[in-house]
């Protein structure tokens, strides 16, 4: 499997931007599907966007469509979620993961980064 690191999180004020980065170590990055998901305190973890292996098709919850973008950069083997028009309740740990099919379930994913903190104030 895959070494996933996020970065790039931090605190910002509503209506700010923020992108995330999610480096990947290992030989295969390019074979598997990657997706962002986040956890609010006191909730569970949820999904926020999945990319196919050769970035061709994204998926994103309906709370943040048309503010985040997720991309992915193979040559690099970097994952990326440009956050724009942040909103209070966009606050969470946000990790990046790997899995070998299209999904938007949690257990689908077989590799976890450590996860970033985004705070966004109000």
């Amino acid at each position: 499997q895959v070494l996933l690191v996020e970065s790039g999180g931090g605190l910002v004020q509503a209506g700010g931007s923020l992108r995330l980065s999610c480096a990947a170590s290992g030989r295969t990055f390019s074979s598997y599907v990657m997706g962002w998901f986040r956890q609010a305190p006191g909730k569970e973890r949820e999904f926020v966007a999945r990319i196919s292996s050769l970035g061709r098709s994204t998926y994103y919850t309906d709370s943040v469509k048309g503010r985040f973008t997720i991309s992915r950069d193979n040559a690099k083997s970097t994952l990326y979620l440009q956050m724009n028009s942040l909103k209070p309740e966009d606050t969470a740990v946000y990790y990046c993961a790997a899995a070998q099919r299209l999904s938007s379930n949690t257990n689908d994913y077989s590799t976890w980064g450590q996860g970033t903190q985004v705070t966004v104030s109000s």
